[in-house]
């Protein structure tokens, strides 16, 4: 019953220097050590020690394959700690590259261990427990803060300091811990892996705000393998950008998300210039229900894998 721990950094491992500057500082050991109801059967790993902003997607291939490995020797699931900025894409990052049945549980804390009413000891401690639990198996990599449970295809960070900061906004929490135990209220209808990338494609994202003529998309595009752009509402841009996205979507692949961070983008339900179904047909990507920040990250992973090289980014992969 073997739970991995690997510690990235961040927040919940942040400690004061010599200097009173609050950095990461506490290994992963010291994390486990200073919550001694989490008990034993236990592999700590001190994977990376640095804020989650400043983490990369080649970290969490390499840290992927390293759970692989564990998981082939008869773990039953991981726990990762890290910072909380990164931890939306993260995640999903993890979901993607993990096709096997034990549970992987990102966690962080939005106060660090120098505050009063700190919250990584309780959030580790919940994570370790989802991470033992049978009714985790089959959910792939979710995200547990405040004793939520959240599935990494759907969380966000909504807030920049509340201790409740994530959530669900589509489709809400998967469960919730209660008494010590793990209780699942509802299950994503499926869910997609992708293989390990063979290379790190360049992908951008870009914003849609008003009064943007879009004139920067070409110039941005140039030194891209690929594109998102999170759309207003249900993925509209306006109409100066048409011509400069079809023109980009002929050469490189370009999703269309929407900036609001929660709900679908649209396919049929405006034609308009530049209305979701105009861009459609122009050769953008919708990307169903992912946000614009997930959507990148699957991107990312489809342009650096073999499969994506072999037939191009189909539509179908973002549903």
């Amino acid at each position: 019953m073997t739970v991995v721990v690997a510690g990235l950094g961040g927040t919940i491992a942040m400690a004061r220097d010599s200097s009173g500057r609050v950095v990461p500082k506490l290994s992963a050991r010291d994390l486990v050590d200073a919550v001694p109801e989490i008990g034993g059967d236990l592999e700590v790993i001190s994977f990376r020690d640095q804020p989650g902003a400043s983490l990369l997607i080649e970290d969490l291939v390499e840290l992927s394959a390293l759970l692989a490995e564990r998981f082939a020797g008869g773990a039953v699931g991981a726990v990762i700690t890290q910072g909380t900025d990164t931890i939306e894409e993260t995640a999903y990052a993890l979901d993607l590259l993990h096709a096997g049945d034990q549970p992987i549980v990102v966690t962080g804390a939005m106060r660090n261990p120098t505050l009063p009413g700190a919250d990584g000891p309780a959030n580790l401690l919940a994570a370790v427990t989802v991470a033992r639990s049978s009714q985790a198996r089959g959910l792939g990599c979710v995200v547990v803060l405040a004793d939520e449970i959240h599935a990494a295809s759907r969380v966000r960070k909504a807030h920049s300091t509340s201790v409740a900061a994530f959530v669900s906004p589509t489709g809400g929490p998967l469960g919730y811990l209660m008494e010590g135990q793990v209780r699942i209220v509802n299950r994503p209808l499926r869910r997609r892996s992708v293989p390990a990338p063979r290379r790190q494609p360049r992908v951008g994202l870009y914003t849609a705000t008003l009064g943007d003529d879009g004139s920067l998309l070409p110039v941005l595009a140039e030194r891209l393998d690929g594109l998102v752009v999170a759309g207003f509402g249900v993925g509209h841009v306006p109409a100066s950008w048409v011509e400069r996205l079809e023109e980009i979507a002929g050469r490189i692949p370009v999703v269309l998300a929407s900036r609001t961070g929660a709900g679908f983008v649209a396919t049929d339900s405006y034609g308009f210039s530049g209305s979701e179904r105009d861009l459609i047909g122009r050769g953008l990507i919708p990307a169903g229900g992912l946000d614009a920040y997930k959507a990148r990250v699957l991107l990312h992973l489809l342009l650096g894998g073999a499969e994506a090289a072999a037939h191009g980014v189909r539509e179908e992969w973002f549903h």
